[in-house]
């Protein structure tokens, strides 16, 4: 690795593929039900922000990847902490759907 190496970002678009790879990883989607209805990548699921504490029922283990995305990165930032709080190792911010150059679901 050169010095530059670490100024280089991953795109949202590689992130969530490399999420979506990992065995028993998950993608959350933390907006509400409404907005996962206009269009959410592919693979996520939607846990909206107020909701969170639901993922205790879903994540096999405290130290699964959880990557977390909403539409401003505001609610994930939010999501990520309380995940954290919860115990969760692996958490990681996606930010904002709006950087996601993949395909959209609706």
């Amino acid at each position: 690795m050169s010095f530059f190496d670490i100024f280089k970002s991953k795109s949202m678009f590689q992130e969530v593929k490399e999420c979506l790879a990992t065995p028993n990883a998950l993608l959350l989607d933390v907006r509400s039900a409404g907005e996962y209805r206009t269009g959410h990548i592919p693979g996520s699921i939607n846990v909206p922000l107020k909701s969170i504490h639901q993922v205790d029922n879903i994540a096999k283990s405290k130290d699964v990847l959880i990557c977390v995305y909403c539409q401003s990165g505001i609610r994930a930032t939010n999501a990520v902490t309380s995940l954290k709080g919860r115990g969760y190792t692996n958490v990681k911010n996606l930010g904002s759907i709006k950087k996601y150059r993949g395909m959209i679901e609706r």
